[in-house]
């Protein structure tokens, strides 16, 4: 208790006296962008791993990130979810798992825990379809490893269980929602996103090039010749191999400026999402030296 309250001292000390003007604009109200749902785990610090400010993200947290299905339970996660999508507009949802999650543990062996901890026991029956999927898909798994598969498939569960939320399946179908599925590694501190096209968990920096799709509108047709240049200026960047995190980072910010121009000079679709195909290796090798950097 004793740290706990000189935090408070350094809190108002440090934090509060640079921070004034946000804070002011807090106390009007809130306008978080993300709605982020993960463990309850101690380890796992949302605003820490993600480099926002306070404010920024509305978290709900429990034990081993569960989403219940729409009318199984009664409980806050229901109507937090209502209320962050309702109410506050919120248009993206990230569910996130994390390495050595003790919930993942206890759902692997969920009969012994009915006499100790009922309660816990019956939290976890909300994560009955996970366990299930694991066991019987892969029986010749040792513990350990079906640990790691229990976390990822958790994650893919639970936003089938979101989804089954009337407001969330009415904010998917008027294209004005967007879920995520994130994997944090306690000991490296680093982040796989779900990558639906090759059903893999991959580097989460490929999911910027579907951002800068989804926030800008394809347009056709436009004059060929004048994207000689940037084409060229793509099959450069193709070649190259940064051998530097500082290096990567400038490749990856090169490449979203390309696709913005080709994109505003008239690039098609088609051809968008062939160029975005061709670099999909190269996003994911830049993102992996980004991340070598610590």
């Amino acid at each position: 208790m004793k740290k706990l309250i000189r935090g408070l001292d350094k809190f108002r000390q440090t934090y509060v006296s640079t921070h004034q003007e946000l804070l002011e604009q807090l106390s009007h109200g809130q306008k978080p962008r993300v709605l982020f749902v993960t463990c309850s785990d101690s380890r796992v610090a949302p605003n820490l791993i993600t480099d926002t400010d306070v404010g920024e993200l509305f978290v709900i947290r429990n034990a081993g990130n569960i989403i219940p299905p729409y009318g199984a339970a009664n409980g806050g996660e229901g109507g937090t979810i209502e209320y962050a999508i309702n109410a506050l507009g919120i248009e993206q949802v990230v569910i996130c798992g994390h390495s050595n999650c003790g919930a993942m543990k206890g759902l692997l062996k969920l009969n012994k825990l009915q006499k100790d901890m009922p309660l816990v026991y019956d939290w976890l029956k909300h994560a009955e379809s996970t366990r299930r999927l694991v066991l019987e898909n892969y029986p010749d798994y040792e513990e350990d490893d079906l640990i790691e598969v229990l976390v990822a498939e958790n994650v893919l569960i639970q936003i089938e269980n979101l989804k089954t939320y009337p407001v969330v399946r009415a904010r998917l179908h008027q294209g004005r929602l967007k879920i995520y599925a994130w994997i944090y590694n306690i000991e490296t501190g680093n982040v796989l996103a779900y990558d639906a096209r090759t059903h893999t968990y991959v580097p989460p920096e490929g999911q910027l090039l579907e951002e800068e799709d989804s926030v800008r509108p394809f347009v056709s047709g436009g004059d060929n010749e004048s994207l000689i240049p940037i084409k060229k200026e793509l099959e450069a960047l193709l070649k190259v191999s940064p051998e530097t995190s500082n290096a990567a980072e400038a490749a990856t910010r090169s490449l979203l400026t390309l696709f913005d121009k080709a994109r505003r000079m008239g690039m098609n679709n088609i051809e968008l999402q062939n160029y975005h195909s061709l670099f999909s290796e190269s996003v994911q090798l830049w993102a992996e030296k980004m991340h070598s950097r610590a």
